[in-house]
């Protein structure tokens, strides 16, 4: 019974308590929903939806073999690794062709050599082998009377390598080619007259120039004048 009365004697004094404090009534500002608008307020959602079957081949990247589709860069550039492999791939095509080319052509281009570079007897009987014996004023004159000045100041030239030859000053080799000899004689007083002759030859055999008569003797006083030099 004192336990009833207690419980009921403190029930009372909560029920007094609570009936005497004010009761506060709260509202919601204007314009609250303005402050949780957004992205990060949104627990929604977008829907997203998968394209279907009918047309994904036609308006749709994605497909079940490639489930991520690769960001495009927006000024409409994007990145194909696959690209980028066929065009290495083709760049080692021709590095491997160049090189058989090179292989072919005893290592020797062409591609990148100037006239300057170029072997001395690809058409001519005239060789390592024979130059020293090789009577080649008689070849000279067969050309002047044929009217074929091209054809003479080649042999011209074979004349002065000849010398030069039989001087000790160069060895001739099928395969040299004239810078070869202009570094051979770089040090001797006609080196400037051989470089010049050298000129005359590249610019008329190689280059496929005729000379007229009045020409041609210029071009001849000119290895005339250094085959004396060489022999002297």
């Amino acid at each position: 019974m004192v336990c009833t009365f207690l419980l009921n004697a403190n029930a009372s004094l909560w029920a007094n308590s609570a009936m005497q404090q004010p009761q506060v009534e709260r509202q919601f500002n204007d314009g609250f929903k303005e402050s949780y608008s957004g992205r990060k307020y949104n627990y929604n959602g977008t829907a997203k939806t998968r394209p279907s079957s009918a047309h994904q081949n036609h308006n749709s990247e994605y497909s079940e073999d490639q489930p991520y589709i690769p960001e495009k860069n927006p000024d409409g550039f994007s990145f194909n690794f696959k690209t980028l492999n066929w065009v290495f791939v083709f760049i080692l095509i021709l590095a491997v062709g160049y090189l058989a080319y090179t292989l072919l052509n005893n290592g020797s281009s062409k591609l990148f050599s100037s006239k300057n570079n170029s072997q001395l007897n690809p058409s001519t009987d005239i060789s390592a082998k024979n130059i020293a014996h090789a009577d080649i004023r008689m070849r000279i004159k067969n050309a002047e009377n044929t009217h074929d000045y091209r054809l003479a100041i080649r042999y011209y030239y074979l004349l002065v390598l000849k010398q030069l030859t039989l001087k000790n000053f160069i060895t001739y080799e099928d395969d040299k080619t004239n810078a070869d000899y202009m570094q051979a004689i770089a040090s001797q007083k006609f080196s400037k007259d051989f470089a010049y002759t050298s000129y005359i030859y590249n610019y008329t055999w190689y280059g496929e120039f005729d000379l007229d008569v009045k020409q041609y003797q210029l071009a001849k006083q000119r290895f005339v004048q250094l085959i004396k030099k060489v022999d002297s």
